[in-house]
């Protein structure tokens, strides 16, 4: 196996189809995080992004995980932007014009992709990589059969790497030499997310997130004094004159305890007034906390109206805007995240399990990001667009309704007939013929006489009726149109309609439909009796 290389030409070692890299390095996993956020300045964190730079990632990395672990914004946004690839569907994509053999090579990858353990969780871990510019996933091996797969994928903290300090890109295990280990090529997965240009200890989105983060954090802090000062009424205690003190302090300390107390006692001819909490206001504060918050929103997903409203400037149009973003930002994250699982996952795959796989045609893992139309939309504008006299492609329609096309013998959906009626005969008249009908053989088993008259067919009926209701449905459009007209907004037009609603009467409207079903009903009553005299 010493003679296989990997994708990047290096050398695959036996060891981690047998062992776990880092289990050589004990004294790693059993480190503490120091958690530098804990007093955070501008000065320290300055220091920590520096040492970051020079390849001492351990305190950067512990102050990202502070973030997130702290900042409730943060872990929101970044939750968003993680769980995001996990609504895409994949797949395992044979070569171009690929041979039988690819298609079978291709085949069984598909199937033991499909086999691997957590998979899910895998994505979500390998997303940090969005925050921290990198996310290592230690791999352990199992044979099932003859068929070498992945049995786990663990993610292993950001602080127990480096990188060179001539080579920012260059990852190593810490190992307690300058240098540390290089990765084993078998025995990892690290997905590297390049959310700007630069070396990899400088490419994640918490390099820029920290910053609104400490001043948020300032913000907070003060905040809370704030309150805690200008909230609370100003306890003032008086003594007389030759007061010891003995007693001067333990006036002290019940005006300092009645405030978070609310009782306590002093020493008789003492008193403790409460003054009006002093003048000021938290605004400030909550202005910065919001700047800081939206600054992280546009970092993290692109935007800020997918995140929270201000209550100005939120709009569906503005909103749809930014949905657009943050679908640029799935695309991005989805192709770099395949590009990691084609390298560190697939190719291995395929390396140790199919023996002469052609390294320039290997089969490719993608997920789909494509958007489809809305189907109401697509059905009602290709039968005009065909009407129109454009060739439009089934293929491209399957693939723009998301519809794959059926295989041979596969049953489809067909359409079906519509109920046949009499030419010139709608529902309405059909139904008031079927009404009359019925009413005739009433009255014949009642013994009542039917009058012999000219009646109009049901359909006159209905035009009829159309005819007399339509006074009324104008008057109710001409309200309703200048209610529309004199409106200046929505809340204005919805009060409008509540307060016409009692003078739209429907008397006119019901009077007119009662005439016409009751024509209709006479007329088919003399359908049945013309039909008997036949």
């Amino acid at each position: 196996m010493t003679n296989l290389v990997d994708s990047r030409g290096r050398p695959l070692h036996r060891e981690a189809l047998h062992e776990p890299q880092s289990a050589r390095l004990g004294w790693v996993r059993r480190e503490w995080a120091e958690h530098p956020s804990r007093g955070l300045t501008p000065q320290r964190l300055h220091h920590i992004l520096e040492d970051a730079e020079q390849g001492n990632l351990t305190a950067q990395a512990d102050l990202f995980s502070d973030m997130e672990e702290k900042d409730g914004h943060i872990m929101s946004e970044m939750a968003k932007r993680k769980r995001a690839i996990l609504t895409l569907d994949w797949e395992v994509h044979e070569p171009a014009g690929a041979t039988p053999q690819e298609k079978r090579d291709t085949a069984m990858l598909r199937e033991w992709m499909s086999e691997l353990p957590a998979f899910d969780e895998l994505l979500l871990d390998c997303m940090d990589a969005a925050g921290h510019g990198f996310a290592p996933m230690e791999t352990e091996w199992h044979q099932v059969g003859s068929v070498a797969l992945q049995r786990s994928f663990t993610h292993r903290p950001q602080r127990w790497f480096q990188t060179l300090q001539h080579d920012g890109n260059a990852l190593r295990l810490r190992d307690g030499s300058a240098e540390g280990q290089a990765l084993w090529p078998l025995g990892w997965v690290v997905h590297q997310h390049k959310a700007r240009s630069g070396y990899l200890t400088r490419a994640g989105l918490h390099r820029t997130l920290a910053w609104p983060y400490l001043f948020k954090n300032y913000s907070v802090r003060d905040l809370a004094e704030f309150l805690e000062i200008y909230g609370l009424p100003l306890r003032l205690g008086k003594y007389p004159a030759g007061t010891t003190e003995r007693e001067k302090a333990t006036l002290l300390a019940a005006v300092a305890g009645i405030g978070h107390n609310a009782a306590g006692i002093i020493p008789d001819g003492m008193a403790i007034d409460f003054e009006n909490a002093a003048q000021g206001t938290q605004e400030p504060f909550e202005a910065m906390i919001a700047w800081c918050e939206r600054t992280q929103s546009k970092v993290i997903l692109g935007g800020t109206l997918t995140s929270q409203a201000d209550g100005k400037s939120s709009t569906n149009a503005l909103g749809n805007v930014h949905n657009e973003v943050r679908h640029d930002l799935l695309v991005s994250d989805a192709r770099q995240l395949a590009a990691t699982i084609n390298r560190d996952i697939v190719a291995p795959l395929r390396l140790l399990n199919i023996p002469g796989a052609d390294g320039r045609r290997p089969p490719e893992f993608r997920f789909d990001t494509r958007r489809f139309d809305d189907l109401r939309t697509l059905s009602q504008a290709l039968p005009r667009l065909v009407d129109a006299g454009m060739q439009i492609p089934v293929d491209w329609a399957h693939e723009r309704a998301n519809i794959p096309k059926p295989a041979a013998g596969q049953a489809v959906l067909v359409r079906l007939a519509a109920p046949t009626q009499q030419p010139g005969q709608s529902e309405l008249a059909a139904a008031t013929s079927q009404l009359g009908a019925a009413l005739a053989v009433l009255s014949r088993s009642t013994g009542a006489a039917l009058v012999a008259r000219p009646i109009a067919t049901a359909t006159g009926q209905v035009d009829r009726l159309a005819s007399d209701a339509a006074p009324t449905l104008n008057d109710w459009i001409d309200q309703v149109r200048d209610l529309v007209e004199r409106a200046k907004n929505l809340s204005e037009v919805r009060e409008g309609l509540l307060a016409l609603a009692p003078d739209m009467r429907i008397e006119d409207y019901a009077a007119a439909l009662a005439e016409a079903l009751t024509a209709a009903a006479l007329a088919g009553r003399a359908d049945i009796l013309d039909e008997a005299r036949a």
